[in-house]
């Protein structure tokens, strides 16, 4: 009797320990979607963005008035509004075309559906052919954005131009998250 007794006890304090496990593990979920997840002093999406469109409506060579537009949708469970973007050219004959950094833009949804513009930041570094791209005012999660790199002109040689683009919460030591690479098709003007 006494077995049977302690047996008891132990089951109802089994199922005690587990409802509870179970509230904090509900808590924890419940405010994973409302703010960040910071481990070890970084800062990290919940569910990171996963890709990113690449969409130049000028693509042959020399073309003055090209427009490079990266755009990003962001899940509305991100945990984290986006702080910023990395963009490296990693591919693509010409490395010397130069931009008009200053002519950086960003704002709410696609090309040729744009929404309201978006404060940035924008720096490029010419030797890495990398743009680091920062929102002062961070986009927030359920949102689409683009960013729109400005060459001065497009590249003076036709060949497949790759970008690959990093995405960084916001938030204290963002954790970087890689969305892939834009592809840009450069050609010779057709001559006939």
């Amino acid at each position: 009797m006494v077995q049977a007794n302690s047996s008891a006890i132990q089951s109802q304090a089994a199922r005690r320990w587990a409802m509870r496990l179970t509230v904090l593990l509900g808590l924890l979920l419940a405010s994973s979607s409302a703010r960040a997840l910071e481990l070890r002093g970084k800062t990290y999406f919940t569910k990171p963005p996963w890709s990113v469109d690449l969409i130049s409506y000028y693509t042959t060579v020399w073309e003055p008035f090209a427009e490079y537009y990266f755009s990003v949708v962001l899940d509305p469970e991100a945990g984290a509004p986006l702080g910023g973007l990395q963009i490296t050219q990693t591919r693509g004959v010409d490395r010397t075309f130069p931009f008009n950094v200053a002519a950086t833009r960003a704002f709410m949804g696609r090309p040729r559906q744009q929404g309201a513009a978006v404060p940035v930041e924008a720096s490029f570094d010419a030797e890495s052919r990398t743009f680091s791209i920062s929102f002062p005012e961070p986009v927030a999660p359920g949102s689409t954005v683009t960013v729109s790199l400005k060459p001065w002109n497009n590249p003076a040689m036709a060949d497949t131009y790759m970008f690959q683009v990093t995405a960084f919460p916001s938030g204290p030591n963002p954790s970087p998250t890689p969305l892939g690479y834009g592809t840009l098709r450069i050609y010779m003007p057709d001559r006939f």
